[in-house]
């Protein structure tokens, strides 16, 4: 994707987009930019295959949905968006330029809604949803009533954007494409830079070097923040500070800026003592688990110090993190079987979480159910992500999620379960999505949890897998497709 052809940040306004219609409008980030749009009073339309469950909130803040893809949808439309996902040969892509209308990637159109406003813009490889949705509910807390476009939902809140009055634009910066050069932060956050995404990059050091070129474009008013204890966190501190820009660390790493110390973290939660410049910020408390949940509230934590906001508003916005839909998420329990749902699918944030999850299950034994997301990640770190998925007592893994492409002899699933170091009775490569709740049920035991983990789709399974064991605990046998609005195989909305 050349992303210089793309407009940047600045150029255009939200309100010069006239009446938006969105490609895919279902999926997480095409649904978060379309509820931004419709809260700040902007006609908007979209195009969805599937019922995916934000639609319904869409409709209820005026929103058109259409359920097909056709050209009479752009009917009355001044500016049509699209994700990476959405090919450029789809109908309405090509009768779009066909009526000359404005066609904007998805960051474009997010690029639009920032201008005017201070953005906060949160990077890295993994962590950025959870990073962002802290960021968020710190501003939140401190009265600053910022606007905010997540990749997800913040669990009880159930929105993952809003327009607001304040300032500040905090924003979920994706570097799988390059998109995120077109935005002109204020405020830099970079949570983390480790290999992904190499059919963008090629290797790790062009990644890095894409990472050193984003924070760049940060406004010399503003900084960058990034983690001391991640190498390549690291790395570009030293490189952007020996070139006389204002960067500021966490972590806990003597040398960090931001120091957490005494950080503790239980199946209640996190907790650590922060200190910068020789003094105490105070102790920070989050009632979710996980050390690299610390880690994310510290940058949030840091981020409010160096905006001149109050640090209390971050201890109380923390202290009632309720968690981000899908990270880390308690679905229920059933038959005795405790069910979670999280996103992770690189393997350092698969193995952060389930090293957490193990911490949860205690005595009982860890199942994971897991989707990987891509192809080319699958074969690129197949021996990481399988060394991840040894850390389960059970795994249940589906096909590869790899929407547009196309699996070459000796690729996918099949050949990751063979690298898992677990026994063969331990783990299971199922072909058919309604065989994973099954097989779930066959195994799981009270005192058990089990984990949904990877691709969009997968999230779908927690509620099924709860069904099954309900089920089973009565004696009967739930319908595993019940319910199920979504084609395990993909389509490319579902990554939108």
């Amino acid at each position: 994707m050349n992303t210089a052809q793309f407009t940047p940040a600045g150029t255009l306004t939200a309100e010069d987009l006239g009446r938006i219609h969105l490609i895919g409008v279902g999926g997480v980030g095409m649904s978060g930019l379309a509820r931004l749009f419709l809260t700040r009073g902007l006609p908007v339309s979209g195009s969805e295959l599937r019922e995916w469950p934000s639609l319904a909130g869409l409709r209820a803040l005026g929103g058109t949905i259409h359920m097909s893809h056709e050209t009479s949808n752009l009917d009355g439309v001044d500016t049509v968006v699209y994700s990476s996902a959405i090919p450029q040969d789809h109908l309405e892509m090509v009768e779009a330029r066909r009526r000359g209308l404005r066609v904007l990637h998805r960051s474009e159109a997010l690029a639009a809604a920032m201008t005017g406003r201070r953005t906060v813009a949160v990077a890295g490889t993994h962590g950025k949803t959870t990073t962002t949705s802290m960021v968020t509910m710190v501003l939140q807390q401190a009265g600053t009533d910022p606007s905010f476009v997540i990749g997800g939902e913040i669990s009880e809140v159930g929105s993952g954007a809003h327009h607001g009055t304040g300032e500040y634009f905090v924003v979920e910066a994706d570097e799988s494409d390059r998109s995120f050069l077109i935005y002109r932060p204020y405020v830099s956050i970079i949570t983390n830079i480790e290999a992904d995404h190499l059919n963008t990059y090629g290797d790790l050091a062009n990644l890095e070097a894409t990472f050193a070129e984003f924070a760049r474009l940060t406004d010399p008013d503003g900084f960058i923040i990034t983690c001391a204890d991640d190498p390549g966190g690291r790395r570009l501190a030293e490189t952007l500070r020996a070139e006389g820009r204002r960067v500021h660390t966490y972590g806990l790493s003597p040398d960090a800026d931001l120091r957490l110390d005494d950080m503790a973290s239980t199946a209640q939660g996190v907790r650590f003592l922060a200190g910068i410049d020789g003094h105490s910020l105070g102790e920070i408390r989050l009632p979710v688990p996980g050390r690299h949940m610390g880690l994310n509230s510290a940058s949030a934590v840091l981020t409010a110090y160096l905006l001149g906001l109050p640090v209390e508003a971050a201890e109380v916005a923390l202290g009632a993190f309720p968690g981000v839909r899908r990270r880390f998420e308690r679905k229920g329990v059933a038959d005795g079987v405790l069910v979670y749902d999280e996103y992770a699918y690189h393997p350092t944030s698969m193995t952060l979480a389930l090293q957490t999850l193990r911490e949860v299950a205690g005595d009982g034994r860890l199942i994971v159910v897991f989707q990987p997301y891509r192809l080319y990640r699958t074969r690129d770190l197949q021996a990481e992500i399988a060394a991840a998925l040894g850390i389960a007592d059970e795994l249940v893994l589906l096909e590869v999620f790899g929407p547009g492409e196309l699996r070459q002899p000796g690729e996918g699933s099949a050949a990751l379960v063979e690298a898992v170091p677990l026994d063969a009775a331990h783990k299971v490569f199922v072909d058919s999505w309604e065989d994973a709740p099954v097989e779930v049920a066959r195994r799981a035991r009270p005192g058990d949890v089990v984990v949904t983990m990877g691709a969009p789709p997968i999230s779908l399974m927690g509620d099924q897998l709860i069904d099954a064991l309900t089920a089973r605990a009565s004696g009967g046998a739930a319908d595993p497709t019940a319910g199920v609005a979504v084609d395990p195989d993909g389509a490319a909305s579902a990554a939108g």
